[in-house]
């Protein structure tokens, strides 16, 4: 019992260096990107894309699944669609984050009031 907790554990931190990573990289390329909006969904595939201070888009949408090749099925069939959302958030460059009000104002347009 405690290998596969371990394990899970290990995907886990994985997962999430991965996903750092892609964050990094869509910042860097986004110059107007002051965040990245990541939407994770329930297949394991994630959707994410650079935010600018308007609360407009500065990158395309990327989608990507940790240690696959390509997106899942049905993802590629719905493009990811938001019935099947687990989790979403925007990740905030740490020296370009706006100020709290800006950020809720951001949250909102780009994510809705959830």
């Amino acid at each position: 019992m405690s290998q596969k907790k371990d394990k899970e554990q290990k995907r886990r931190i994985e997962t999430e260096k991965t996903e750092l990573a892609m964050i990094e990289g869509i910042l860097e390329g986004s110059p107007d990107g002051i965040g990245v909006v990541v939407v994770r969904l329930q297949c394991g595939c994630r959707k994410m894309a650079a935010v600018a201070k308007d609360g407009e888009p500065a990158s395309k949408v990327i989608m990507y699944r940790d240690q696959a090749e390509s997106i899942c099925p049905l993802c590629k069939a719905d493009n990811g669609s938001y019935h099947r959302v687990a989790e979403s958030f925007i990740h905030w460059a740490a020296d370009k984050a706006p100020a709290p009000e800006q950020q809720d104002m951001i949250y909102r347009k780009v994510l809705g009031e959830g």
